[in-house]
């Protein structure tokens, strides 16, 4: 299908798609990589009047080490996210739920930010957030914030970025001595995960993200409460669906995303070492 009508804003800075942000409010949308925006414009899901074009603004693709964390520019690429020596060493998680995302195509072209601005509970990367406990940047007409990521996805595919708000930075706990495993369901290796499951074990905490077992990427926190208490990684595993409302689609109903999500668990919790 061909998208509604839009205007076609290229940015040459941040400030200046803030100021596109601030002029339009919510008839625009932000533009990095596409590949999660284009579909829903294709369909009709999504009409912006606008389209606020950032996917060339170098300044926002970077990799950091900033100490305690990894500061992550929002407009890097999946690719570079990917094969980053400071990220396999440091976030090995993140690096390898990355190498799982769409296709070569797609990591070469997509964003860390557009994935996680986007909100889609489908989606790989929520869940590894979720999982190491990341801090996402906003940048906005007030300045800067700080967004705790239990904080940031309010609803499906909503976020707690305002529409005059652009999100600059991904910060990462670094965790170089973590275990960890990443597992994902689906019928293609492109495709969208039926579920998928982030885990990651640091310094005697735990971390569990689920994909695509409710309305917005979901934090498993019976799985992590189970955990804390000395659970073995199959009983904790069993509470993986509690608190969830999977959706119901053409590829799986509530009952068999909530089995997934139980047995992808529990093969990521024995991959972390639990």
């Amino acid at each position: 299908m061909i998208p509604a009508a839009f205007d076609y804003i290229r940015a040459g800075s941040a400030e200046e798609a803030l100021a596109a942000l601030a002029e339009h409010g919510d008839e625009a949308k932000l533009l990095a990589g596409g590949h999660s925006l284009l579909p829903l414009m294709k369909l009709r899901l999504a009409t912006p009047a606008v389209l606020v074009d950032i996917g060339r603004l170098d300044d926002l693709s970077y990799i950091n080490d900033a100490g305690d964390h990894l500061a992550i520019g929002a407009l890097t690429r999946h690719r570079d996210v990917e094969t980053s020596a400071l990220v396999q060493s440091q976030a090995g998680l993140l690096a390898e739920a990355t190498s799982h995302v769409g296709d070569p195509q797609v990591r070469h072209r997509g964003t860390i930010g557009g994935s996680i601005a986007h909100g889609d509970p489908a989606s790989d990367l929520p869940s590894v957030m979720l999982a190491m406990r990341a801090t996402l940047v906003a940048r906005g007409p007030g300045g800067e914030r700080e967004i705790a990521v239990d904080d940031f996805f309010t609803g499906f595919l909503e976020t707690a970025l305002g529409d005059d708000e652009l999100l600059t930075e991904i910060r990462v706990p670094k965790m170089p001595d973590a275990t960890w495993g990443f597992q994902k369901f689906n019928r293609r290796a492109q495709d969208w995960a039926i579920v998928g499951v982030s885990a990651i074990v640091a310094n005697g905490n735990s971390g569990v993200g689920l994909v695509n077992m409710d309305s917005t990427p979901v934090r498993a926190a019976g799985v992590e409460a189970a955990l804390a208490g000395g659970a073995s990684a199959s009983d904790a595993a069993e509470a993986a669906a509690e608190g969830t409302n999977p959706p119901s689609d053409l590829n799986a109903g509530p009952e068999y995303r909530e089995h997934l999500a139980r047995v992808l668990t529990r093969r990521a919790l024995e991959a972390a070492g639990r």
